[in-house]
């Protein structure tokens, strides 16, 4: 899908139906053809479409001095389609990116992305103000200031659906929470990684050397650059908070299996008492006790291995074997 946007005087952003100087001109999951109108009629550089279509580059940012165009890639944060999850009720976040290209002598600039964005969205729709599509700096930077906001949504998402699995597992010990919180983890740590290669690419871009910085956009990279530290601070304890409370579970889960195989030993050796006990009288040897009222009966043993089985169960009792 492609669509071309552009800023008016009168400051709205609005439609078009093709790409002119000026304009912001925005791809979704293109097709071959669209590929191909990238490189031959807006003239994007082919290397640049080529690792904007690839899913696991990573941010950076990268400049071509003969074409005089500048590629930045940044990750953003994305739920995972319920569809390619086994269990649908799980939340678990990716990071997929989204490419903004700026092409000086045409005067455009590219955004390009492989599935449906909110972070672009938000920028077409008007819920990000004061957007102007011939700004091109102050363009990037209000999309990177989007996208790290968008981090902090979902890491405090992250944190309430922790702490309500958390609750859930005081309760029971069932595989789904403990599979909840394994993937939240996961998720954590796709966020950590972008967010430090957006760090990276942040701190080029502020050097000025690859993208032009004008003064009144300084306090707006500022932001930028404290909502990605603030992000990346949030993401580690987090992380931390998570890691330590799965280690905590393991040993709790540990614990109370050898608790259950204690007790089943105790169990076992108590109730082998009376086979023991039937196993003597059973033999055609002489017994002790042969004089003493009921022993041809079955109501001595009985009576003799219920007493055993009382005096074990006791004796591993006050050992603190047997709750």
């Amino acid at each position: 899908m492609v669509e071309c946007f552009m800023t008016g005087l009168d400051g709205i952003t609005t439609k078009i139906d093709s790409p002119e100087p000026g304009c912001w001109v925005n791809v979704v999951n293109p097709s071959p053809d669209e590929a191909s109108w990238l490189e031959s009629t807006v003239g994007i550089v082919p290397e640049f479409v080529r690792s904007a279509l690839d899913e696991e580059e990573t941010s950076h940012i990268d400049y071509d001095e003969d074409v005089n165009q500048t590629l930045v890639i940044v990750d953003y944060p994305s739920a995972e389609d319920v569809e390619d999850m086994q269990d649908p009720s799980m939340l678990q976040y990716t990071t997929l990116p989204i490419s903004i290209i700026f092409l000086r002598n045409q005067n455009i600039i590219v955004t390009v992305s492989l599935q449906e964005s909110p972070i672009v969205q938000d920028m077409a729709s008007g819920r990000v103000r004061q957007v102007n599509t011939r700004m091109r700096t102050r363009f990037l930077l209000q999309m990177l200031l989007r996208i790290s906001q968008s981090y902090l949504v979902c890491l405090r998402r992250i944190d309430r659906l922790s702490t309500k699995t958390e609750q859930h597992l005081y309760g029971s010990m069932r595989n789904e929470e403990l599979l909840q919180m394994l993937s939240l983890e996961k998720s954590l740590v796709y966020f950590s990684t972008s967010l430090k290669s957006a760090e990276v690419t942040l701190n080029k871009i502020m050097h000025g050397h690859m993208i032009t910085l004008y003064e009144e956009d300084q306090d707006l990279m500022e932001d930028v650059m404290i909502e990605v530290h603030q992000a990346q601070e949030m993401c580690n304890i987090y992380s931390n908070i998570l890691s330590g409370t799965m280690d905590a579970y393991a040993s709790v889960i540990s614990n109370n299996l050898n608790i259950v195989m204690k007790v089943l030993t105790v169990i076992t050796i108590v109730m082998a008492i009376p086979n023991i006990v039937f196993g003597f009288y059973g033999m055609n040897v002489g017994l002790p006790f042969e004089g003493l009222p009921f022993v041809d009966s079955w109501l001595f043993p009985t009576l003799l291995a219920v007493a055993a089985c009382l005096v074990a169960a006791y004796i591993f009792k006050r050992k603190g074997l047997w709750r």
